[in-house]
């Protein structure tokens, strides 16, 4: 993935500071393990956007919810992911992840 002329977000974020890290998150995370046939990407992304909550993960997580909605998760199959998780993660970490959530949503209408 980082050998195409397509410049990845990664690489506008941190790619003159970590090339590597970028290497990384590119070949790898997003050119393999997101790539692999056994979960959808729709799946992979449920379980994503859930463990970044739960980790309490934020700074990634707006990136993660438009994967989400690319992938074919609703807005409101997002909603529904974050509130069921208050209950599991925590309501502070739930209350976080729904204001990233209608921040970015509102972007979109």
């Amino acid at each position: 993935m980082s050998n195409s002329n397509e410049v990845t977000p990664a690489q506008k974020m941190i790619g003159d500071f970590s090339p590597k890290l970028v290497q990384l998150n590119d070949d790898i995370l997003f050119g393999d393990v997101w790539e692999r046939q056994e979960l959808s990407p729709r799946d992979r992304s449920l379980i994503t956007v859930a463990s970044l909550i739960t980790g309490g993960n934020f700074q990634q997580l707006g990136f993660h919810l438009n994967k989400a909605k690319e992938n074919g998760l609703t807005e409101e199959e997002l909603i529904e992911i974050i509130t069921h998780l208050a209950f599991y993660a925590s309501w502070p970490k739930a209350m976080s992840a729904i204001m990233v959530a209608k921040e970015l949503f509102a972007k979109d209408k």
